[in-house]
């Protein structure tokens, strides 16, 4: 494929500003991103609409944590020269979008969907969840088709989300007799699913049981050593469970030489091998990733963010408006020109 081809590629991604990002977003996708970037035409939404969908009592969290979520974009690297950055909820394209895409898809297929229908449990909303978060993915529809993005980095538990984008792309085209909507395929990160650090379910604002880009040398510490090994693991030289120790996960994610890895997972399973020695190699390996992370962070000027959001919203939202323009040729329902 040439660098032309590729700059074809639309690329569009996100994240929910209801805290700060953490580890499990870094190599579940902000790695993908910051790769990409170099490659395709990249589009990072900060989806504060959809956070209001179970956040809507606390608005002044979400509004702040737009900018802190931009702030952790910068600090991985992600540009605002090489993607738009853009705010969700200034883009008004997307709700009509979305409006339109409501009657492309059933209540009954939003509630089969298996990713909906666990974060549905884990919210604790039962018969009470609000028609904003059951229709969530129909928004999430309107967001990757507006852009015409074929490419979307995202984990593994989002593909059913995708799948339902797909879906509406596909009645539209054949209802309306076009193909001005285009299908996109999932970019998966390099780690699946990484666990959060009480080893109980993976990673999460919600759960707060990860660890965050922008925690202290301290804190980061204060996580990895209170991280779940195995319970039967007393003294070094007892033989060690790998299956299940929340450690050895996050050495396999971030720790690089395979090799003594491999090493050390066999010693433990020997014995020989302490908690301590590993949570101190893990601690090691997070400081470094993270202490640069950290800094460039620290280092952003406040009163750039919102300078630099606005013009990736306007950018974003060109694109948005002709892409509405065609959906409406499409349907029969553009009266007039603007």
């Amino acid at each position: 494929m040439t660098d032309s081809d590729q700059k074809k590629k639309i690329v569009i991604t996100g994240d929910r500003p209801t805290g700060p990002l953490h580890l499990g977003h870094y190599v579940g996708s902000l790695q993908n991103r910051v790769e990409m970037q170099d490659l395709y035409e990249c589009f990072v939404m900060i989806a504060d609409t959809q956070a209001l969908s179970d956040h809507f009592e606390n608005p002044e969290l979400v509004a702040r944590c737009v900018r802190e979520v931009f702030k952790d974009y910068i600090a991985v690297g992600i540009s605002p020269e090489k993607s738009t950055i853009f705010i969700q909820s200034k883009i008004p394209e997307l709700f009509e979008l979305t409006s339109y895409y409501m009657n492309l898809v059933t209540v009954a297929r939003l509630e089969r969907n298996p990713t909906v229908k666990s974060e549905i449990q884990q919210k604790g909303f039962n018969e009470s969840v609000p028609a904003g978060f059951l229709c969530y993915p129909v928004s999430q529809a309107a967001d990757i088709t507006a852009f015409k993005a074929t490419l979307v980095p995202v984990g593994e538990d989002q593909l059913p989300l995708l799948e339902i984008t797909n879906e509406i792309v596909r009645r539209f085209n054949r209802t309306y007799d076009t193909d001005v909507l285009l299908e996109a395929k999932a970019v998966l990160g390099k780690v699946d699913r990484l666990v959060g650090i009480d080893g109980k379910a993976k990673a999460s604002k919600s759960m707060n049981n990860a660890i965050f880009l922008s925690d202290s040398q301290e804190v980061i510490k204060e996580k990895i050593f209170s991280m779940y090994t195995d319970p039967n693991h007393i003294r070094a030289s007892d033989p060690g469970k790998i299956e299940g120790n929340v450690v050895f996960e996050y050495l396999n994610a971030f720790f690089e030489d395979e090799a003594e890895l491999k090493s050390m997972k066999k010693r433990y399973e020997q014995g020989g091998l302490g908690d301590v020695v590993l949570k101190s190699l893990l601690n090691e390996t997070l400081q470094k990733l993270l202490n640069p992370i950290r800094e460039k962070r620290e280092s952003i000027e406040e009163s750039e963010i919102m300078e630099r959001l606005e013009e990736g919203t306007n950018r974003a939202r060109e694109i948005a408006r002709r892409t509405m323009e065609q959906v409406r040729n499409a349907m029969s329902i553009s009266y007039w020109t603007p």
